[in-house]
């Protein structure tokens, strides 16, 4: 299986991202936030450093690009 290797413009995209949503975690509060947005600001973390984006292979899945 071929993997999408995010750009580095997406890949700082998703970092800032979860950098919000860490922000938003910590600000509310880690015992208290839903378990449910540690999911998105991990999955972003983990595309922003390795470059893998799980979210990406998921959609191309569902909806392979068209050929050009």
């Amino acid at each position: 299986m071929k993997f999408f290797i995010a750009p580095a413009w997406l890949r700082a995209f998703l970092l800032g991202a979860s950098a919000v949503l860490w922000l938003g975690i910590w600000h509310t509060g880690f015992s208290i936030a839903s378990w449910i947005l540690y999911l998105p600001a991990v999955m972003f973390l983990f595309a922003a450093a390795t470059g893998i984006c799980p979210g990406a292979i998921m959609t191309r899945k569902i909806l392979p690009p068209k050929e050009g």
